[in-house]
Parts: structure tokens; C-alpha cells; sequence
């Protein structure tokens, strides 16, 4: 599903985390070429500021970074600016941390309805920060046979689950 080839940094020794915010900057620009959207230098930094670790960030932390190089940076700005990511597909909200993460698989297979939104899973390690978004084929289809059974149409897609990545865990 993914076409950005950005490194899962659980899994991978001597994680080069230039290349993940490269390849969703470059991956961002061709989404929204893509689809007639416009990725303006703001919506480009903040895309990129969401990108500076695989720790989810909240939009006051947004705001705050956007400031410090800007100056007076308006809140509704900052949250206009991250839903068009998250329409775009290129971020997710994770709501339960209230915070936003770098989609490691923007413009890879949708829903079908050509907005960019897919079921999210993700990792999140309780010790480090780090979340890490995962695809699993299986779980896609376990999750679709039980709405499936149940007659449930699902609207929207999004698992969080925390526990520790190997290296907190040593």
C-alpha cells in the first residue's frame, strides 16, 4: 500500500529519519498534484514539522514551533491547515493522544472514494513516544468480515494500540 517507503524506526537499525520526511514531502507534493489540491508553504511546513520525529504532535506544539519562526501564528490557522492534511491523507489525528502523525502510506490505496482516507492502525510505545503506523492485510479483512457479519458500515478507521516497543522494553 505504501508508495513513500518510509522505514518503520522500530524495526530498523540506524533509522535515517531525513529519508521518511523526505519521501512524505515528495509524497505529499505528488498526492496533491494528484488530486487539485494545493500544497502551499505553510501546509509544507507544518507537514514538515509533523514529520520531525515519529512522535505524535499536538497542534499547540504545532502552533508554538510555527511561531517561534514566524511570529503571531493564529490557532485556526494551524487547525485549518491540519485538516487539510489529515482530508488529504497525508496525516492522521490519533485521538486519544489528541495529536497528530506523518502518514507512512499517503497516496497509496483509499477507500475507494479518492480522498485519501484508509484504515489507520497504529503502535504507539507508552516508553519512547514513538507511534508507528502499521498495514496488515489480515487485520484489514478480520475487521471487515466482523462489520460484514454484523451488517455495520464502517465510516472511519482508526486503532491505537499502546505498549512498548522492543527497545523500552530492554
Amino acid at each position: 500500500m505504501s508508495n513513500q517507503n518510509v522505514e518503520n524506526p522500530f524495526v530498523q537499525p540506524g533509522h535515517d529519519h531525513a529519508s521518511c520526511i523526505s519521501a512524505a514531502l515528495n509524497g505529499a507534493e505528488a498526492v496533491c498534484a494528484r488530486r487539485g489540491g494545493r500544497l502551499t508553504p505553510l501546509r509544507r511546513r507544518v507537514l514538515e514539522l509533523v514529520w520531525r520525529s515519529h512522535q505524535p504532535m499536538g497542534a499547540y506544539d504545532l502552533l508554538a514551533l510555527l511561531q517561534d519562526e514566524r511570529g503571531r501564528v493564529a490557532p485556526p490557522t494551524v487547525y485549518r491547515t491540519l485538516d487539510f492534511l489529515c482530508a488529504q491523507g497525508l496525516v492522521h489525528r490519533l485521538d486519544s493522544l489528541q495529536a497528530f502523525i506523518g502518514c507512512g502510506h499517503a497516496g497509496g490505496d483509499d477507500d475507494g472514494g479518492g480522498d485519501g482516507q484508509h484504515p489507520a492502525h497504529f503502535l504507539i510505545c507508552q516508553g519512547c513516544g514513538v507511534a508507528v503506523e502499521v498495514c496488515d492485510g489480515q487485520l484489514d479483512g478480520a475487521i471487515n468480515h466482523l462489520a460484514g457479519r454484523t451488517g455495520f458500515a464502517i465510516a472511519d478507521e482508526t486503532i491505537e494500540l499502546r505498549g512498548r516497543c522492543a527497545d523500552c522494553q530492554n
